[in-house]
């Protein structure tokens, strides 16, 4: 133990602190710091393993239908966790929660070093969305720590949700130069240096000990447990479903099944505690349901950036390298949505806010939704540039909303909405890009369908079309039978190109009219509130 200053020893002179921040200007700074370490630590995990499937069943020596069960293995604990996160949080106190939950997340980045095959990669990705779970919110602690009451909304929540949000843009664009010469091992190591970074931050940072109080019940675990097993079968169903095919596959109807009737049960559950892990009376309210409601469809069509544009130059053949120029720029738009939010949001702005991003979401997607077979990444980087500012003003304008509306029915009120959040945002981007793959695979068989009948030898066109590949190839192919051959075959690669250029094209055609959809059920919602306080105005005072 070192000694004791002496007592006539010089006072030091206190820090400056800046005005408004609770903390003085360079320790603000860090906290703000140690929160964009842990949201990208988080973000980019989930980013990393979404963009480089392929890779992975090429290192695992899996096919990618096995390896996408890596997917449900991280994403199946990350939906249902954060029941149980707050509770725990408060049980046993913000900062041994904030050090316990990222010494677990450094030693999972650890030992997925040790991944040689893909059981032991599951196992892993199982453990690595367990631990990655809690990030989050100590990304909204620590954004939030150093912060007066009145910027807590409007400049934390946006600084946390954008670095968290950036994440999965940001792997695609990165992942290229991480994976140039020792592939997915560079990933791991990258993950475990962030992992090692946000270690030293949160302890040489720490949060507030905060109240501990006795909170976690047996029902709870009851009723916690059923709804991880629902989640975990929707994850499941959702991201497999159209790789295995919805009617193909025998486990997916039961699980589906199941799924249900576990959230129901735990519902029922829930409905007859006195103090209950979700307080469903209230989340039944029609304010919160069309909360809940906004929450899902927003998540549901930000799905586009997952399952649209990544999909579409994947299926085509663009390699990493040439999308990554499209990913770049949707971080960028991600960091300016965010800073757009913090400047200019207030509480009685927010629906202005949301008009605007929905505004945003259905422009980009209706110009994507005219897409010839010559589009390319470069094409699209206005339009999706457009979907993430949109989607980084949109998300921490709804939560500072419905965290406001938690507050104003009590503090036991915030442990439900901040589940509904976090769980409608998981489960709606898995839910949202497992529906729009599916509308691809269907909507790519029609068009080939359709596509295919129109190709009849007898057809002048078809026969113009092969004659004139015919003549283009003919330089070098010079036996008139492997030339018809290939000039066929080539028409054939067309037609494929084509049926899926137009599947996609309808994918955007749909999520600009879900867009369009939303703004106008927000427009009418707004009038409607608009006539009842003009009425309320005009009602003589009975006083």
């Amino acid at each position: 133990m070192p000694p004791a200053a002496p007592s006539d020893a010089p006072t030091p002179a206190p820090q400056p602190e800046s005005p408004g921040l609770t903390r003085p200007l360079p320790l603000a700074a860090a906290y703000m710091l140690a929160s964009m370490f842990i949201a990208l630590s988080q973000s980019l995990g989930q980013g990393f393993l979404a963009a480089n499937i392929p890779t992975l069943a090429g290192e695992l020596g899996a096919t990618q239908s096995q390896t996408a069960w890596l997917m449900v293995a991280f994403m199946a604990p990350r939906a249902s966790l954060p029941l149980m996160l707050i509770k725990i949080r408060s049980q046993y106190g913000l900062r041994r929660f904030a050090e316990v939950s990222i010494a677990l997340y450094a030693a999972v980045a650890l030992l997925s070093l040790l991944t040689r095959d893909l059981r032991s990669a599951l196992l892993v990705e199982l453990l690595s969305g367990i631990s990655a779970a809690p990030l989050a919110t100590l990304a909204f602690l620590y954004a939030l720590e150093p912060l007066p009451q009145r910027l807590k909304l409007t400049v934390g929540l946006p600084f946390a949700l954008s670095f968290i949000a950036l994440g999965m843009p940001l792997a695609r664009a990165i992942s290229p130069t991480v994976l140039t010469d020792g592939g997915w091992t560079d990933i791991l190591l990258l993950k475990l240096g962030m992992a090692m970074v946000c270690l030293f931050l949160v302890f040489r940072l720490p949060l507030p000990h905060g109240e501990r109080t006795r909170t976690i019940r047996g029902l709870d675990l009851i009723s916690f447990s059923l709804i991880a097993a629902s989640f975990g079968g929707l994850v499941a169903c959702f991201t497999t479903g159209y790789i295995y095919w919805w009617t193909a596959a025998a486990w997916i109807g039961p699980v589906l099944a199941l799924s249900i009737a576990g959230l129901v049960l735990a519902l029922v559950i829930e409905l007859h505690r006195t103090a209950p892990l979700l307080d469903v009376r209230w989340l039944a309210t029609p304010e919160m349901l069309h909360l809940t409601a906004a929450l899902l469809i927003f998540r549901v069509i930000l799905s586009e950036q997952t399952a649209g544009a990544p999909g579409l130059f994947q299926t085509l053949g663009f390699a990493p390298e040439q999308i990554a120029p499209l990913f770049w720029a949707i971080s960028l738009a991600t960091l300016a949505g965010g800073a757009a939010c913090a400047l200019v949001m207030r509480l009685e702005r927010v629906p202005a806010i949301h008009v605007v991003a929905l505004l945003l979401i259905a422009l980009g997607s209706a110009m994507d939704a005219h897409a010839n077979t010559d589009v390319s990444p470069t094409l699209m980087i206005t339009s999706q540039a457009m979907v993430g500012f949109a989607a980084a003003m949109f998300l921490p304008s709804a939560m500072a909303a419905g965290l406001v509306k938690a507050l104003s029915k009590g503090p036991q009120y915030l442990l439900s909405f901040v589940i509904v959040f976090l769980s409608s945002q998981i489960l709606g981007g898995t839910v949202g890009a497992g529906l729009f793959r599916t509308f691809v695979a269907v909507r790519t068989t029609a068009h080939g369908q359709a596509l295919a009948e129109g190709l009849q030898t007898g057809d002048p066109l078809v026969s113009a079309r092969l004659a004139g590949i015919a003549a283009q190839l003919s330089s070098t192919v010079t036996d008139p039978v492997r030339l018809r051959a290939q000039a066929v075959a080539q028409l054939a690669a067309d037609t494929a190109r084509q049926a899926t250029v137009s599947a996609y094209n309808d994918v955007f055609a749909l999520i600009s009219a879900l867009a369009l959809c939303a703004l106008a059920a927000l427009l009418g919602h707004i009038a409607r509130d608009w006539l009842r306080a003009r009425m309320a105005r005009h009602v003589p005072d009975a006083g």
